[in-house]
């Protein structure tokens, strides 16, 4: 598959404004969500909770949530993926 030839002027294939799903793994933990959401808050702060989807897995060992930001960048989104990807309780960020 050709990969997209990406000038120094488009660094990113998306257009910003957009909704933009992350989905952030870690152990079930009760201060997991709430956690996340504060991170969330501080990269896109009208984000809004409330949205944020929620599943255990199987064995209920870990929490898998979905956050869909309106992402307006591409530092904004590579600040969040740092943050939240060298927080102690995630595990995995896509």
């Amino acid at each position: 598959m050709p990969v997209p030839d990406l000038t120094p002027a488009q660094e990113t294939l998306l257009e910003f404004p957009c909704a933009f799903p992350l989905k952030i793994m870690g152990l079930a933990n009760v201060a997991l969500a709430q956690t996340i959401l504060e991170v969330v808050l501080r990269h896109a702060p009208d984000f809004d909770g409330a949205t944020m989807e929620m599943r255990a897995s199987s064995g209920g060992k870990y929490l898998s949530l979905t956050c869909t930001i309106n992402a307006t960048s591409k530092p904004q989104l590579d600040a969040l993926y740092r943050e939240l990807s060298s927080h102690p309780l995630v595990k995995v960020v896509l």
